[in-house]
């Protein structure tokens, strides 16, 4: 069901021991200052209340839904309850809190997929913490894609994409050792990653006909297969087939001349091989700022693009600047689907 613009956005609480509880509070705090959308939070208000206080924080909260939140915003900071599972202490976490942490995740996709909130957005989740108690996915991105899998009916595939100021970049292949990428990555992977960036980057960004730069997987993109075979026995027949149905990707290139700044004018994405060919650029160039965007959902989703940083929940010394451009992006995105 298509999210009206005016609807809150759904912020889950990530893991709550974590820095989430932290920039949320803070986010809340500069609403007006950044003309920030409203949110609605879902997760345990003893915690963010017991939060404010370690960090001497004026900040009301108020039980809400989807329903009152934007109203309730203006005053105070909704909180849709979810509890936590047990006490929480901040930089401490626990696997009794998983079960909450996933709760809030399958309540934000419920409400947008409903129509009630404009988008998902997440704080982060410990992984770690969550595969002790028995979670079955390599990550939120895969979870996103299983959920919405089942209120649909029908197969998603999710792409990763880091969204900055200066960069936007997308990782073919995410949370595998590097040894296993060359042979993760497949000619039709490609394909299937770039169609969905495309569409998604027409349809929820406004971009006409998205550039697409595709980077090589060895060290000057093979450089002929003298470095390597992948670049030209997977990448390039991709490429080909992409021209080929009218998507303007080029490549593969190498991808340490890709991220200069003259270099990132000549395309709207970069297309990476895996995980860190795509972030490090992406944080090196907007470690602040950066949001990562899950394209392929049937539902608007970003996060902050940095960890749950156990080692500095409830220090006050936390920024909030990820989280509030993952809300204005989440904000923007559904409003500009709304529009189409």
């Amino acid at each position: 069901m298509p999210q009206h613009p005016s609807h809150p956005l759904a912020l889950t609480q990530g893991d709550p021991a974590g820095i989430g509880p932290d920039i949320t509070l803070a986010a809340w705090l500069r609403r007006g200052e950044l003309s920030l959308p409203p949110f609605l939070f879902l997760g345990d208000p003893n915690v963010l209340a017991t939060r404010a206080r370690q960090l001497n924080l004026d900040v009301p909260l108020r039980e809400a839904d989807a329903a009152t939140a934007s109203v309730v915003f203006t005053e105070a900071l909704p909180v849709l309850p979810i509890a936590a599972g047990t006490t929480v202490v901040a930089g401490e976490p626990h696997v009794a809190t998983a079960k909450g942490t996933i709760a809030a995740i399958e309540t934000a996709v419920s409400l947008s997929m409903n129509g009630d909130t404009a988008a998902v957005v997440t704080n982060p989740i410990a992984k770690s913490v969550l595969y002790d108690a028995g979670f079955g996915f390599p990550g939120h991105t895969e979870f996103l894609a299983d959920l919405a899998m089942r209120a649909t009916g029908k197969p998603v595939m999710p792409v990763m994409l880091l969204a900055g100021p200066k960069l936007r970049a997308i990782p073919v292949t995410i949370h595998i050792p590097l040894k296993d990428v060359p042979a993760a990555l497949t000619t039709d992977l490609i394909i299937q990653t770039c169609r969905i960036t495309d569409h998604d980057l027409r349809t929820r960004f406004g971009i006409a006909k998205p550039r697409l730069a595709i980077a090589g997987l060895n060290p000057h993109a093979g450089e002929n297969g003298a470095i390597g075979k992948e670049d030209e026995q997977i990448i390039r027949p991709a490429i080909e087939v992409l021209r080929n149905e009218g998507i303007d990707a080029f490549g593969p290139l190498p991808a340490d001349t890709m991220f200069h700044d003259a270099a990132r004018q000549g395309y709207d994405v970069a297309i990476c091989m895996y995980h860190d060919q795509a972030l490090i650029p992406a944080k090196a160039l907007g470690f602040d700022d950066s949001v990562n965007v899950t394209l392929g959902l049937p539902f608007v989703r970003t996060s902050p693009d940095h960890g749950t940083a156990f080692g500095i929940a409830g220090k006050g010394v936390a920024k909030e600047d990820s989280l509030v451009a993952a809300l204005r992006l989440a904000s923007e995105i559904s409003r500009a689907g709304s529009d189409r």
